[in-house]
């Protein structure tokens, strides 16, 4: 049995928190400290001393993922993942590696803890975000205004015995993360990019891990060790052969960038969960928390947009799996069971049809959220009919509009058998006989 089967899977919908001493000055997370990056338009360039020194004094709330993991649990979400320490490196507990963090700035302080025990409370996986890359360290080595532009593929090589030290402070930094907190559910790499699987020393990487967290779940931002796939800011058309997770951007920043005011609309989010449980994915969604660690209110709207919707509707995206061929439905699909989740991501201007399932073995239809069957129509092929093949058919609903979720409609389909079962099967043998 794979690993992400246990909870990953089920989970579909999980909160990231990008947080940082950045959010005090209202920039985007570490890539103003490069001079930005093009998937981040909206991004600043901030000269690097200037970018570090916005870290001394900053007080982060410890009391602030109190109000995160509330938002998620009340949204539907069942696992979170905290940026423990970005490209930046700027550590979000007191590590005793390396000496830029809340150990320096806020002594006292330890904001992976008050997360992780805030995540217990709601009932929520932890997961934890690290970046291998810290390019504010010395040995990696720290980046200089000289480098600009940011090169990928281009970064400065370190010295042999300075890459030793810098694995060595990677090693105790997450020797500290998967030690001190308790059960750690995921482990989220980001920044590999920058160095070869072998400098990373991948391998020992992941027995150090797995030796002290046996269960834990890595993405696949360590080379060759992901127990998930990780697409950025999109759905693919095509989901990946192994289990996956899109993370995903409210507006278009990772972190509390107060120039952006670019944010999707709630019913796109929305949207958007339904599409990746339909297939067969997970949405990772983002906040960015402002320097005093409050849900900006245009997130918070649509954190509250995902309660209301995920209250009547979470029994569609929550332990279902991919459903039907995009040819059979209008919109996304999930299955559970004998159970069929169609969801309409438009208002109908006709009846909806479901198409290439076994229509003789549909018992009931409703809305989901609503007790009362709904009428339904069956059509079949008129020679399956005539020689009385239990064969695929389609089905037409007619919804109506007092009815409709305004963002969208959930139909739920029963059935006695796997919907999504293709094919036709032979003349029963009452027919044969």
């Amino acid at each position: 049995m794979r690993r992400t089967r246990d909870w990953f899977e089920p989970a579909r919908f999980g909160l990231f928190v990008h947080w940082g001493p950045w959010a005090r000055a209202g920039w985007e997370a570490s890539w103003p400290l490069v001079g930005g990056v093009v998937t981040l338009p909206l991004g600043q360039d901030i000269p690097a001393d200037e970018y570090h020194a916005n870290a001394g004094g900053w007080q982060p709330d410890p009391a602030a993922p109190e109000a995160w993991a509330t938002a998620a649990a009340a949204a539907g979400m069942r696992y979170a993942v905290l940026t423990t320490r970005h490209h930046d490196g700027y550590a979000l507990w007191p590590s005793r590696h390396g000496a830029h963090g809340v150990a320096h700035t806020a002594p006292g302080v330890d904001i992976v803890r008050t997360f992780a025990e805030a995540c217990r409370r709601h009932g929520l996986k932890i997961g934890l975000y690290y970046s291998l890359p810290d390019w504010h360290h010395p040995d990696y080595p720290a980046f200089t205004d000289a480098q600009r532009p940011y090169v990928f593929g281009g970064y400065p090589s370190p010295s042999a015995d300075g890459w030793q030290r810098y694995m060595e402070y990677v090693r105790g930094q997450i020797t500290e993360l998967l030690s001190d907190y308790g059960t750690i559910d995921m482990i989220w790499f980001d920044g590999a990019w920058e160095r070869s699987a072998d400098m990373w020393d991948v391998d020992a990487l992941e027995r150090l891990i797995r030796g002290l967290q046996p269960c834990i779940l890595i993405n696949d931002r360590l080379p060759g060790h992901g127990n998930f796939a990780t697409p950025e800011q999109f759905v693919p058309p095509e989901p990946p052969a192994e289990p996956w997770e899109t993370c995903l951007t409210m507006n278009r920043s990772w972190g509390y960038n107060s120039s952006d005011t670019d944010y999707k609309l709630p019913a796109t989010l929305v949207h958007t969960l339904s599409e990746v449980a339909g297939r067969g994915g997970n949405l990772l969604l983002n906040i960015g928390p402002d320097g005093d660690g409050r849900i900006p209110p245009p997130q918070q709207a649509r954190m509250s947009e995902f309660a209301r919707w995920m209250a009547r509707h979470a029994e569609a995206i929550i332990g279902t799996s991919a459903g039907l061929k995009p040819w059979q439905f209008a919109g996304p699909t999930t299955l559970k069971g004998n159970t069929l989740y169609c969801h309409l991501l438009m208002q109908p201007v006709a009846p909806v049809s479901v198409r290439g399932v076994p229509v003789q073995h549909l018992k009931s239809v409703r809305v989901l959220g609503h007790d009362a069957a709904l009428p339904f129509e069956i059509r079949i092929p008129v020679m399956d009919e005539l020689m009385h093949i239990d064969g695929s058919g389609e089905v037409l609903i007619d919804l109506p509009e007092a009815l409709r979720d305004p963002v969208a409609t959930v139909l739920v389909l029963e059935f006695d058998c796997d919907p999504a079962r293709s094919g036709s099967a032979a003349p029963s043998q009452e027919t044969a006989a």
